[in-house]
């Protein structure tokens, strides 16, 4: 009869040299990845998170903490909840439904609330307004398809139509190989979810890894990071080339491992307007046989046209590539209704081949309502939204968008060659060539400067990792650039005076709000105050 202890021990020790290699392996790729200096800052970061999360529900300091957040939280609700005299409330169903004019004249109610002026272009990006002529179009469009699903393409044959149409032409746009294929989206954020989920799923099934990473910029849309979350992928944050602002294609090698699945590069990237090497992250890709894709959601209809209108504006200044003709490069997302002015939210997510986009479909053949499959996140999708989006593309045309190209880049421009030539106190980061550019300064505070601008009724972007502003320039700036660099002047002029003589005046609460999020000991009332803000929004 065998040994029974001893057939213990040894599985014990098989066991003990499994669990030691598989800790042994991940500590080398975290080395790897992020040096010891590197490793140990991360460690001290993560430490030094723990420590001041638990003293913050400490008696005495949690009271103190959570009172400041009511306070601004109350704040916040103040400014976003409307409340008093001649606000209605609609708190349930109305015994009786409302008339037409009541509906109607509701409606003109809520549609003059107060709000940021975005129809004076005072707004960073947020709204891309195509002219009245497109609203007018989108809203025919919306009443001929208002009850079109399409969940169902044999109802609404129209909206399968017009839906492979967007794709095919978005395909074109971006140079893709006959063999390119895609899908819609209700938006940017929804296409990168689909590219890290085809990318995870391809990983999984042809190169059996079940612990999936991602390698991407610092400056790479939060979308993936709700990605890694959603799908338990572990994103890898590559720092940036303190120079150009571009991913540090070095630290990406040192990223890359066994377990990666999917690299990305932005075109541009959301806070600074900077087009990463997307070649080099290619040679990166296609040396280790993974996924490469494009956030092309901000550049969408504008970086695809740059190249013919940088050569009639400035054929100096080289436009990189960065779509389908870049060999490794598999996917790409582009949101049509940023730039190209279609309804919101609609966004098309492409791909090489359609055995990627196989991997972002959703199969269930033995459900007993029937077979059920879906090419998105979503079941039932509105076919308003589609006809609006198929609308708009095929009214402004390829001509129309190389002239929107035009006007949007050189507003950016604009803005840009008068931050670097007019204000010595504020830089430029980077050379951004497209229509966002991101401002900050090595002498004020520039959050400061961002409280003061929305004073005189600019809403710009706070940008922080390093702290900065940016605007991005939409149809809407074109008319207002020259009314922002003046009033940037005057506030730019004030923030040098305050600080010249030393004053401490209140900050605002871009500066507070931004002051907080940089320290490491208040991360978690950043936290509290986002999902307190997150509360209100359903607040009545």
């Amino acid at each position: 009869m065998p040994d029974t202890r001893l057939s213990f021990r040894t599985a014990s020790t098989a066991v003990f040299i499994v669990v030691t290699a598989r800790f042994a392996a991940k500590s080398m790729r975290e080395l790897r990845a992020r040096g010891i200096f590197g490793s140990v800052k991360d460690l001290y970061n993560f430490s030094a998170r723990k420590f001041f999360r638990f003293m913050m529900t400490l008696p005495g300091i949690s009271e103190k903490v959570n009172a400041e957040l009511d306070k601004t939280l109350t704040h916040t609700e103040e400014e976003l909840v409307p409340r008093g005299p001649g606000i209605r409330r609609q708190l349930e169903l109305p015994k009786d439904g409302w008339t037409d004019e009541q509906v109607t004249s509701e409606l003109h109610e809520l549609a003059n609330m107060k709000h940021s002026p975005w129809e004076a272009g005072k707004v960073s990006g947020a709204v891309y307004h195509g002219g009245e002529d497109i609203l007018k179009l989108q809203t025919e469009a919306y009443g001929m398809f208002s009850v079109a699903n399409q969940l169902h393409p044999d109802i609404f044959p129209g909206v399968r139509k017009m839906e492979a149409e967007v794709v095919a032409m978005v395909l074109r746009m971006y140079n893709a190989p006959e063999s390119g294929v895609g899908t819609s989206t209700s938006g940017g954020t929804e296409s990168l979810l689909m590219a890290c989920l085809a990318a995870k799923m391809k990983g999984r099934y042809e190169k059996s890894i079940t612990e999936p990473e991602i390698v991407a910029p610092v400056t790479i849309h939060a979308g993936f990071d709700k990605a890694a979350y959603y799908f338990g992928i572990k994103l890898r944050h590559a720092p940036l080339d303190p120079i150009t602002y571009k991913v540090d294609l070095n630290a990406v090698k040192r990223l890359v491992n066994a377990n990666t699945v999917l690299i990305a590069g932005s075109a541009p990237n959301f806070p600074h307007g900077i087009i990463d090497d997307i070649e080099g992250l290619s040679k990166i890709a296609l040396k280790h046989n993974i996924p490469l894709h494009v956030d092309a959601c901000l550049g969408s209809f504008v970086v695809p046209f740059m190249e013919k209108v940088y050569n009639e504006i400035d054929p100096a200044v080289t436009v990189p590539l960065v779509d389908f003709r870049v060999k490794g490069v598999t996917s790409i997302s582009c949101d049509t209704h940023k730039y190209g002015f279609a309804p919101k939210g609609s966004s098309v997510i492409m791909y090489r081949d359609a055995k990627l986009r196989r991997y972002q479909y959703f199969l269930a053949t033995d459900w007993s309502g029937g077979v059920y499959a879906s090419p998105t996140l979503a079941g039932s999708r509105p076919g308003a939204l589609m006809a609006g989006c198929w609308a708009t593309l095929v009214r402004i045309g390829e001509n129309g968008y190389i002239e929107s190209c035009r006007n949007i880049v050189s507003a950016a421009r604009s803005i840009r060659f008068a931050i670097q030539n007019e204000f010595p106190t504020l830089y430029v980061l980077g050379q951004p060539i497209g229509s966002v550019v991101a401002f900050s300064s090595e002498t004020l505070n520039i959050y400061d400067i961002a409280d003061g601008l929305l004073k005189k009724g600019w809403h710009l972007s706070a940008l922080q990792n390093p702290a900065a502003i940016h605007i991005a320039c939409t149809r809407l700036t074109v008319t207002a650039a020259g009314e922002l660099i003046s009033d940037l002047r005057e506030v730019v002029a004030q923030v040098e005076m305050h600080t010249t003589a030393g004053e401490k005046k209140p900050q605002g609460d871009t500066a507070m709000l931004y002051g907080v999020a940089g320290s490491i000991s208040t991360n978690a009332v950043v936290d509290e105050l986002a999902v307190g803000y997150l509360d209100i929004l359903y607040k009545v």
